[in-house]
């Protein structure tokens, strides 16, 4: 007779039950990293959410800590959330976008916590003109480059004085996305030769859409766009624009009548044929504007995050849909 079989069901259910739970409390793992024995990642808002779940695929669970439809620049970060954060294996953020959710990484005490403004070079965009450096960093032969290329309205995101909407560039968000492939291969060295193969593909990919957007605002009848949200400093850098703010960091704030007297001029003198609202905030402002001038409006999205209105499903496509937009708006030839 076969003794080992005599052994309850219940009893080495309960025996690997117990082996599992020791193996967790041994592993330093918080209960969000121990979850199908996945890496567990915290992103603090969807660009990085979308990074960390291109990268790590299935050997990653991604949480978000800002909800679809949240505008990121106004969340807050309940007591259970910080005790969440301190349960990841990894966290990713980007300094100085989200004051909450900085205090609350300082408090999680995680060890592998990623900072995507030291992931690239973030920039300082939009001082008024006569305070601050406008229109730097262009790359060769961009001619149109020089002027305002971040438009008047100033980010000051926790005192920083930088911008910190660099995942508009393709180019500076393939640079993000390295650092955070980096940080997935040390906190699951396992897994590595995964995280860097998808890491590469997700660069590539980054790289078409970088050519698809320098060919598409190559030739263009004006260089000039109003946005109501000024968080195209970089991607204006990058492709030659000239991005006018109507009321700066806050999207929904009341620009002065001085302010919308002086875009009414610019849209005269550049051409202008449409203002820019997002999915995120109100489209008031800009159709006070288009009102007055006689414009057009349409959507141009920051992508702080995905909802059902969104132009697109997903980084690339809404990415895509900004393109469409852009070249409408500037008479592409």
């Amino acid at each position: 007779m076969n003794v080992r079989r005599l052994i309850p069901t219940a009893v080495l259910a309960g025996a690997v039950a117990l082996g599992a739970t020791a193996l967790t409390a041994c592993s330093g793992a918080g209960a969000a990293g121990s979850k199908d024995g996945k890496l567990g990642v915290t992103a603090s808002f969807y660009p990085l959410q979308f990074v960390a779940e291109q990268i790590g695929k299935e050997h990653v669970k991604v949480d978000g800590l800002t909800k679809p439809g949240v505008e990121p620049h106004d969340l807050e970060i309940t007591p259970k959330q910080t005790a969440q954060l301190g349960e990841a294996d990894v966290v990713l953020y980007l300094k100085n976008l989200q004051p909450a959710v900085d205090k609350a990484v300082a408090q999680s005490g995680v060890k592998n916590v990623v900072d995507a403004a030291t992931l690239t070079t973030l920039e300082a965009h939009g001082a008024e003109p006569g305070h601050g450096e406008e229109g730097h960093a262009h790359q060769e032969g961009d001619e149109h480059a020089g002027e305002h290329a971040g438009g008047h309205e100033g980010h000051d995101h926790g005192g920083s004085g930088t911008d910190p909407h660099v995942w508009l560039d393709p180019v500076k968000y393939a640079e993000i996305a390295k650092g955070v492939g980096a940080a997935l291969e040390k906190a699951d060295p396992d897994h590595a030769a995964d995280y860097k193969k998808n890491t590469d593909e997700l660069v590539g990919k980054l790289g078409a859409l970088d050519t698809e957007f320098k060919d598409g605002l190559k030739n263009t009848a004006s260089r000039t766009f109003i946005t109501t949200h000024s968080a195209f400093g970089y991607l204006a850098e990058r492709y030659g624009l000239d991005q006018e703010g109507i009321a700066g960091v806050d999207p929904e704030s009341e620009p002065s009548p001085a302010r919308m007297k002086d875009l009414q001029a610019v849209a005269k003198k550049d051409n202008v044929t449409t203002v820019f609202f997002e999915t995120l905030a109100s489209d008031k402002t800009a159709k006070t504007l288009a009102t007055d001038t006689g414009l057009k409006t349409d959507v141009l999205d920051p992508l702080e995050g995905i909802t059902d209105t969104s132009q697109g499903t997903d980084y690339f496509e809404v990415m895509r849909s900004n393109l469409k937009n852009l070249q409408k708006a500037l008479g592409a030839k």
